[in-house]
């Protein structure tokens, strides 16, 4: 399975998934169809499944066109997001799983920044190769989503099954935030060498206008302050060592960064 990873709107990114072996095609979190259906084009390929990870224009808003082309493509979202998502054909819950090319999708139920909101890992697909984690706004490269329609303590928790996953994860994420949830992560956890050397790679990379995403999730156990709830320094900027405590307060601060 090849992954391409296409920009779209202001900082969102669209993930086309590929397998050349019979040149099908999925997308997650088609935001537009003209971007998707011009590298579908590119590729030769045919798409057969949309996979959305939540209902936010942002993430449906090309599923429409694209089944326009593609009538007999299947929309995959979160069982609670039933008839928020256009075209929705299945309806999927926690430990659900999906198949495209050679690989299997594990579902999460991840609720919090929206009701409904549901993550993909595609296992790896040999020893020694990374899974892949598409989790739509629920988790950004050195951030996470805003508590739109969920509580602090449903988004710790989804945030907590991300977290367990291998550290060789790479994640996806919906969107290009990283430079600024970095900032606001240094003025949290400033002690955090790798974190002040993660901030330093990434606001070159922004200057050059280049891509931060996918990062690993190592990367994010280690310089994310929304999964590290458990982290003295940060435990002392809360003033709390209760994990949902600590992470609703670092959230309230970023609300307001």
């Amino acid at each position: 399975m090849e992954i391409y990873r296409l920009p779209a709107r202001t900082d969102n990114y669209i993930y086309v998934l590929y397998n050349p072996a019979d040149s099908t095609a999925a997308v997650v979190d088609p935001a537009d169809a003209p971007p998707v259906l011009k590298k579908l084009n590119e590729l030769g390929a045919t798409l057969v499944t949309i996979f959305n990870t939540h209902h936010h224009n942002d993430h449906v808003g090309g599923n429409r066109q694209l089944l326009e082309r593609f009538p007999e493509a299947q929309v995959y979202g979160g069982a609670q997001d039933q008839g928020r998502i256009p075209g929705q054909q299945h309806f999927l819950g926690q430990g659900d799983r999906v198949q495209f090319a050679d690989r299997t999708g594990e579902v999460f139920f991840v609720p919090g920044h929206t009701r409904g909101h549901i993550a993909y890992y595609f296992t790896p697909a040999a020893d020694g190769e990374p899974g892949d984690l598409f989790p739509g706004d629920t988790l950004f490269a050195g951030g996470c989503g805003k508590l739109f329609e969920g509580t602090a303590e449903q988004m710790a928790i989804s945030l907590g099954k991300l977290r367990q996953l291998p550290d060789q994860t790479r994640v996806w994420c919906g969107h290009e935030y990283t430079l600024n949830n970095l900032k606001f992560a240094v003025s949290v956890d400033g002690g955090n060498e790798e974190l002040r050397s993660r901030l330093k790679t990434v606001t070159t990379a922004r200057q050059q206008n280049q891509p931060t995403v996918p990062s690993l999730l190592a990367e994010e156990k280690a310089t994310n302050p929304f999964l590290r709830w458990d982290s003295p320094a940060l435990q002392s900027v809360a003033r709390s060592q209760d994990p949902v405590t600590v992470f609703a307060r670092i959230r309230e601060m970023k609300d307001r960064f």
